[in-house]
């Protein structure tokens, strides 16, 4: 909902955010001329940084987001980055649950996800229960639509993540913050929806895995070269994988 996203999204200034955001583009290292799918983008925190390092010289960033309400953040992001991205920089709304179909082979050279793959579900009436068959789906879609030897580098929490550990480090930025009292009540919201988010987790609808799985996963979906670090207060992984190049 709204205002489950709208609680996360106000740490985006918070330190642990800043450490997960600086983590993911240090391993995304945008150049000139790239064109990247931005997964799960949200309001376009992880667009913002890959265009800002590539000195706005990237040949375009896609954002796809289930939240149409997305479409204001990037026409703001269209108006206010510098240089202006000229309709490089552009929005799709796409439930990724349902996989990437709209997207062509190879059409990208890279992809980011921030904390947004753990989320694509799959229920199946048969078996009555949640299974993982789209957020394995998903995974091979991105390597399907990246070009031979691109990168996909996406953030995933960790099992049972705390959001209680995310929201006390974050507290100082809070407090200091033009307005603490709204952030303060996102952030009790974040506790509220988190134990949600876990609790939906255990029933196996979202996807809260060991890094070993992950690893496992992403080799499954056609991914090599596979590593990862622990970001965002220790309650996430960054990994990095790469789509084989391609054979002479």
């Amino acid at each position: 909902s709204p205002k489950c996203a709208k609680a996360f999204w106000s740490q985006q200034h918070t330190r642990p955010y800043r450490e997960l955001l600086a983590h993911t583009l240090d391993w995304c290292a945008p150049a000139p001329g790239e064109a990247w799918l931005d997964l799960g983008c949200g309001g376009g925190a992880l667009t913002r940084g890959l265009w800002e390092r590539a000195g706005g010289a990237l040949a375009g960033v896609l954002g796809v987001d289930c939240a149409a309400a997305n479409a204001d953040a990037y026409a703001r992001l269209d108006r206010d980055l510098a240089p202006p991205p000229g309709g490089r920089v552009r929005f799709r709304c796409h439930d990724f649950s349902a996989g990437l179909s709209p997207l062509a082979d190879r059409s990208f050279d890279h992809a980011v996800s921030g904390l947004s793959v753990p989320y694509a579900e799959h229920y199946d009436p048969a078996a009555g229960r949640w299974t993982g068959a789209a957020y394995d789906r998903l995974l091979a879609e991105v390597c399907r639509v990246l070009r031979p030897g691109g990168r996909f580098v996406v953030s995933v929490n960790v099992p049972e993540p705390s959001w209680a550990a995310v929201a006390w480090r974050g507290l100082p930025d809070l407090l200091r913050s033009g307005r603490p009292l709204r952030h303060l009540k996102n952030g009790l919201r974040m506790l509220r929806y988190g134990r949600w988010l876990k609790r939906e987790a255990r029933a196996g609808r979202f996807h809260y895995l060991p890094a070993a799985e992950v690893t496992a996963r992403l080799a499954a979906a056609g991914f090599e070269r596979i590593e990862h670090r622990v970001s965002y207060a220790g309650q996430a992984f960054v990994f990095r994988a790469h789509r084989p190049a391609a054979r002479a």
